[in-house]
């Protein structure tokens, strides 16, 4: 479950996704840095992860977050310094935690050095240029086309300040070569692949009727994007200590999921159809078993910088059926065969902000679709560490976060959590804790067994986890002794919304 002995790392792992933004301040200008994130490694110790993940941190207008990145070997100095990153990277590995960085081969920052030279009519051909658009839209709403005062038109599939990279041009593929080597050369563990099935288009760029994550289509998913990977695969085995790299794959197909995990490619792909699916014991099994028969290496996660929290997403009109939910989902999450992403703030219980006021709102999403959608800032809100202060400490006394945070955050600080036996941040340790101790005797291979109605019954051994997505209270399995509950569990019965692990003989 956590690491087998025979076993690459990454293979098992518990990851935790850290937006920087919005994680820790040192510097107390109320947005987080690299020196907050260094600063309360321990933290992140002591829950019990084995590695974590940054989102960028590099020089950016912020235009999209960071994620318009005009300089990828380098820090902005909103986040710190490169000194900043080595020290974390060193106080990390001395902590036994591995470290993921984002790379961003899509696009680029329309800051970036390059774009620049474009705009003058240098090197047009590292973009994505023509006369005339086609009928493609942005993820972010409205057209994917923004014309120049020259007539011609760039394709951005994101916001106007992230053109598109040409990735049929070499020089495209020979920076991000050298771009990994900067990051590797300075121990980096791996990396997590943004838009990871986005990085080609089809040629001429024709027309689409439906712009959808499809297996392949003109835009997404496009086959030449493997031979990429495959010459990343190995630069990243070139490197000592297993290196690994993630991809961030939206597909409708768990076939074409596959394709980017084969041996000679990316080591894992997130499985997002996880966490798309509905509080169902039978939307859960598909999934399961569409992932085990078609990935060598699975990967799970609930929750991440761009969807609402599933404690919000799980939830109904009363907020604690959605953190009972949550909690339960958790349980069951770690059960499963192979590795699993956390996101900062789900160990706290943290619900989606969803009364952000529209002045404060900075996500492209929300700017582009004149407020129509709500766009992301709601699960980007800063973590609360204290009950006190401006921002519950995450900055300074007296300084206000980038994002305004709820008065709920008062009770689910993490300072108050790590008091209570009760809370979802002990919860949280426990459950990681557990897994730990059961990797050496837990199979790879799941099971599943007779489920009474409304739940998901399965087995790894001589662990059993049995979830309740019912209404009404279920027997539990045949067992020896409960190892852990996400609720009260008594005389054998199984609440609704709870899951438990079981030891059986």
């Amino acid at each position: 479950m956590t690491r087998h002995m025979d076993s690459p790392w990454w293979r098992d792992a518990v990851v935790y996704e850290i937006y920087v933004r919005s994680f820790a301040d040192a510097s107390g200008d109320g947005v987080g840095d690299l020196p907050g994130v260094r600063e309360r490694l321990p933290y992140l110790r002591s829950l019990g992860v084995d590695a974590v993940w940054l989102t960028p941190f590099y020089p950016s207008p912020m235009a999209d977050g960071g994620y318009d990145v005009a300089d990828h070997r380098g820090v902005d100095p909103l986040f710190g310094t490169l000194a900043d990153f080595e020290a974390l990277v060193h106080d990390a590995h001395e902590l036994g935690l591995k470290v993921l960085v984002d790379v961003v081969p899509n696009h680029s920052s329309s800051e970036h050095p390059w774009f620049r030279d474009a705009l003058r009519g240098v090197g047009r051909d590292r973009y994505l240029f023509r006369d005339r658009p086609n009928n493609w839209q942005s993820t972010f709403s409205g057209p994917a086309w923004t014309q120049l005062p020259d007539g011609q038109w760039y394709l951005h599939l994101f916001a106007s300040e992230q053109p598109d990279f040409n990735w049929r041009n070499p020089e495209v593929h020979a920076e991000f070569l050298d771009i990994l080597r900067f990051w590797l050369d300075r121990g980096v563990d791996g990396f997590r692949i943004d838009v990871a099935m986005g990085l080609y288009k089809a040629e001429g760029l024709p027309d689409v009727e439906d712009q959808a994550f499809a297996s392949v289509s003109p835009i997404w998913g496009r086959p030449e994007v493997h031979a990429v990977y495959r010459d990343w695969r190995k630069l990243l085995d070139s490197y000592p200590g297993e290196r690994m790299a993630v991809g961030e794959v939206w597909t409708d197909d768990p076939a074409d999921l596959a394709l980017y995990v084969r041996p000679d490619e990316l080591h894992q792909s997130f499985n997002f159809s996880w966490l798309q699916a509905p509080w169902s014991p039978a939307a859960f099994r598909k999934v399961i078993d569409d992932t085990l028969k078609t990935v060598p290496f699975a990967t799970w996660v609930l929750s991440n910088h761009d969807v609402v929290r599933h404690r919000t997403r799980y939830g109904t009109d009363d907020p604690g059926t959605g953190l009972a939910r949550a909690r339960a989902g958790l349980l069951m999450m770690l059960a499963l065969p192979g590795s699993v992403y956390l996101y900062q703030g789900e160990e706290l219980g943290l619900p989606e902000v969803t009364d952000l006021p529209p002045e404060s709102r900075q996500d492209p999403v929300f700017k582009r679709s004149k407020g129509e959608l709500p766009g992301r800032d709601g699960c980007r809100v800063p973590l609360p560490w204290t009950p006190d202060g401006a921002s519950y400490g995450f900055s300074a006394d007296g300084v206000a976060p980038w994002l305004p945070q709820p008065d709920e955050f008062r009770t689910l600080n993490a300072q108050n959590q790590a008091e209570d036996p009760g809370s979802t941040l002990e919860f949280y340790r426990r459950a990681l804790a557990c897994r730990r101790e059961l990797a050496r005797s837990v199979p790879y291979a799941l099971e599943w067994l007779e489920s009474p109605q409304g739940a998901l019954f399965f087995s790894r051994g001589s662990l059993t986890c049995a979830v309740n997505c019912g209404s009404d209270p279920v027997r539990l399995p045949p067992h020896e002794s409960v190892l852990l509950s996400s609720g009260p569990v008594e005389d054998g019965v199984l609440p609704p919304d709870t899951a438990a692990w079981l030891r059986t003989s």
